[in-house]
């Protein structure tokens, strides 16, 4: 059974009076623009936020443009993003993404989904953070924490993350969806872990259906 709108604004509003929004992208975006949230976003894939906070702040202040980034040299690049995950692809993708930012969007990041997923290493994950913490636009980012948390409390039952943001899409009210990934990660990291979550300690413990829970604190 879905949950309805009443229980969803229940639990987002518990959520962030917790949480707040403090995510690595929440905080990014209040200090650059969105060439910068676009490159941190395709850095931080499978990577710890802390690591592609610190990584991400010294590639771009040696590399702050569309400009200088396309013409980087790699091993340059990789140098500086050696000790984030699959560093190979990603310094190619950054590099050849910001040179279609200048080929075909004359060096501005565009703020569409179909534009977005045109460009190296941008998938509907890191298109939609663009959307929701660079442009303010309506989009539900789905990561790793979105997709079991969605799964965990009931509202939803999916396999991927895509089918999950199409869900999502159809049952979260659309005021919701520009706090939903920021309060989903900050639970996730916190409170809801992917192995043994501190359901004790939760404060939706009583708005959830435990989906898939076996083990729990």
């Amino acid at each position: 059974m879905k949950p309805s709108h009443k229980k969803i604004d229940q639990t987002l509003r518990i959520l962030l009076k917790e949480q707040g929004t403090s995510t690595m992208l929440s905080r990014l975006s209040k200090k650059y623009k969105p060439f910068k949230v676009l490159i941190s976003t395709i850095l931080s894939a499978r990577a710890k936020d802390e690591v592609t906070e610190i990584i991400s702040k010294n590639l771009l202040k040696k590399y702050p443009t569309p400009q200088k980034l396309a013409n980087a040299k790699k091993s340059d690049v990789i140098n500086i993003i050696r000790k984030i995950g699959f560093y190979n692809n990603k310094s190619k993708n950054i590099i050849n993404a910001s040179k279609l930012l200048i080929k075909e969007f004359k060096g501005k990041v565009p703020d569409t989904l179909e534009e977005l997923i045109k460009l190296p290493g941008v998938g509907r994950k890191v298109a939609n953070c663009v959307l929701v913490y660079s442009f303010k636009k309506d989009a539900i980012p789905v990561d790793t924490h979105v997709h079991r948390i969605s799964n965990r409390l009931g509202w939803v039952k999916t396999k991927t993350p895509e089918d999950t943001e199409r869900a999502l899409e159809k049952l979260v009210p659309k005021k919701h969806w520009q706090i939903l990934n920021d309060t989903f990660v900050s639970h996730g990291k916190t409170i809801c872990a992917p192995i043994s979550p501190f359901c004790s300690k939760c404060l939706i413990n009583k708005l959830c259906a435990k989906k898939g829970v076996k083990n729990h604190r």
